[in-house]
């Protein structure tokens, strides 16, 4: 389950991540900074304090809450799919951050250069920035992937702890040792800082090989 969420969250945050670290990377405006300092808010604030907000915005009490119950006859909070919303807004600044940087490294020259040989603002996106920013797409992937795996704070308030639904590998470790499990709890830990090392490893050997090539 915890697998599932963190892949779910990746193919749900990535395109919006793309998306986002481009237009912030291409873009001068007023109040950028703002949204920049809103966008990066889940690396400084308390895994509680989010999920707490999280919890009143998915709440019966909120007209989101309210809404997604009439749609679909259960509340948000506690299930699955609010555990995947929360996880998704959690991970933006893992996402977006590596993307932002890979396209504001694109020399602006290549950009006129297409725009001068009558490329397509599409096709000079798919073709030339995509390729070139793809290290730091692969790097907002894994941070994403690795960071949902290890979510603890944001997991517990909005999701709780239900078996088969909500409770992944860091609320199992966290129950395992507040009953004295350590064995298990041990076995849990290091089997998730084998998964989240071979994906940074794997990240690391792929994006080298990537700049390998270009050179």
């Amino acid at each position: 389950m915890t697998l599932r969420l963190g892949g779910l969250t990746v193919l749900v945050l990535m395109p919006l991540a793309v998306a986002l670290g481009r237009w912030l990377a291409v873009r001068s405006f007023r109040g950028k900074a703002v949204v920049e300092a809103a966008l990066a808010l889940p690396l400084v604030l308390p895994p509680t304090v989010i999920g707490f907000y999280l919890l009143v915005v998915f709440g019966s009490g909120s007209w989101l809450g309210q809404a997604y119950e009439r749609l679909f006859g259960h509340a948000l909070v506690f299930t699955f799919q609010g555990l995947l919303v929360a996880s998704v807004i959690v991970n933006i600044p893992f996402a977006v951050q590596p993307v932002q940087r890979a396209f504001e490294a694109i020399a602006p020259d290549l950009r006129d250069a297409a725009a001068t040989c009558g490329m397509s603002w599409w096709r000079m996106v798919r073709r030339i920035e995509l390729p070139l920013a793809w290290p730091g797409i692969l790097t907002g992937m894994v941070l994403t992937f690795a960071h949902t795996l290890g979510e603890f704070g944001v997991v517990l308030m909005v999701g709780g702890s239900i078996p088969g639904e909500t409770k992944t590998i860091a609320i199992s470790i966290y129950d395992r040792v507040q009953a004295f499990d350590d064995a298990a709890a041990g076995r849990m830990a290091a089997l998730l800082l084998a998964i989240s090392l071979v994906a940074i490893a794997l990240s690391y050997v792929l994006t080298q090989r990537m700049v390998r090539r270009r050179v």
